[in-house]
């Protein structure tokens, strides 16, 4: 759900965390939260305090170690098995009285914050997450400030715990500041992470890598590539790339940095020896050099051999003709 705060250009992304998903029974009257290792005290209804009340969890009576107090139940150094839907009864005509859910789980801790623009200079995303699951659902709001200047933030469709920023003008020299607050029932924590423009630049791995021998070159392979299809204007923003590779028989990589071309001619590989071989991409100007594409397999040319005929061969069958044709003599 995305908030919008009145006469700004923003919006706060909220989305739901659900490490562990628990369903709220329908036949409950209410929730109620607690934190693992605490104490918990439930409530039947607005009972006296002299009233006498047995408890269910899960259809089950609450052994007797728990403490009964009148209608209150207390749950001590609760842990996530006391997770359920608690019921309480008045004893004297065993009718249910209230339902009450429970779950347990822990506050949200600090956010981690990553943000990156992989579609330099259209925008940037920024993602998220906890370090340690809160077992309850836990929703987070967003903000972005540039210039003292409130941005629109809007959620990925694919991924909840990411949202996505256009850039409100390139070449900035004002910081870029996101604040990410983690909420659940049991408590609420803010982490924010501020950066420049030019920090955060990191294009996707370039695509569709390609090695081919070279005919009659048995030390030669043709590699080729194309630009990562996000990066949207490779005419204006061109990138640089960066070739590695390998015969699979060593550990140690041979590298090249290209500019301003997508195919390189490898001329010092190992004849017959099978090549690994990956490419990298980084902006020419800023930023950091993408993750490396997938890696392609190639073997340069090898010579095919030439049929060999047996000598011994030719000679029987010499030796066979001389014999027949003594014979047709005769």
């Amino acid at each position: 759900m995305c908030l919008q705060m009145a006469n700004l250009v923003t919006s706060l992304c909220c989305v739901v965390l659900a490490a562990v998903v628990v369903a709220y029974p329908r036949n409950a009257d209410r929730i109620q939260y607690g934190r693992i290792g605490s104490d918990v005290t439930m409530q039947c209804g607005s009972l006296d305090n002299d009233a006498s009340v047995s408890w269910k969890m899960n259809g089950t009576y609450v052994k007797a170690q728990h403490s009964l107090e009148g209608p209150r139940l207390i749950l001590t150094n609760v842990s996530l098995n006391h997770t359920g839907l608690y019921t309480c009864f008045q004893k004297q005509d065993d009718d249910k009285h209230e339902a009450i859910f429970l779950q347990i789980g822990i506050p949200p801790l600090e956010p981690t914050i990553t943000c990156r623009s992989n579609t330099y200079p259209q925008g940037f995303y920024c993602s998220w997450h906890q370090q340690h699951s809160t077992y309850i659902n836990t929703t987070f709001d967003v903000e972005v400030q540039h210039n003292q200047r409130s941005l629109e933030v809007k959620k990925d469709l694919f991924h909840k715990n990411r949202c996505h920023v256009r850039f409100p003008e390139v070449f900035s020299s004002f910081p870029y500041k996101v604040n990410v607050t983690a909420i659940n029932a049991l408590g609420k924590a803010s982490a924010t992470k501020t950066f420049e423009e030019s920090t955060i630049v990191k294009p996707d791995p370039p695509e569709r890598v390609t090695a081919t021998p070279i005919r009659f070159n048995p030390r030669r392979l043709e590699v080729s590539w194309h630009s990562p299809a996000t990066w949207p204007d490779i005419d204006n923003f061109p990138l640089k790339y960066f070739l590695r590779y390998r015969p699979l028989i060593r550990e140690q990589w041979q590298h090249v940095e290209l500019s301003d071309t997508t195919s390189h001619n490898i001329t010092d590989a190992y004849a017959g020896k099978e090549y690994i071989i990956q490419v990298a991409a980084k902006d020419t100007e800023i930023g950091t050099w993408s993750d490396w594409s997938v890696a392609v397999h190639a073997t340069p040319w090898i010579e095919e051999p030439v049929p060999v005929v047996s000598t011994t061969e030719v000679e029987f069958h010499t030796d066979v003709n001389v014999l027949l044709l003594k014979a047709d003599v005769k």
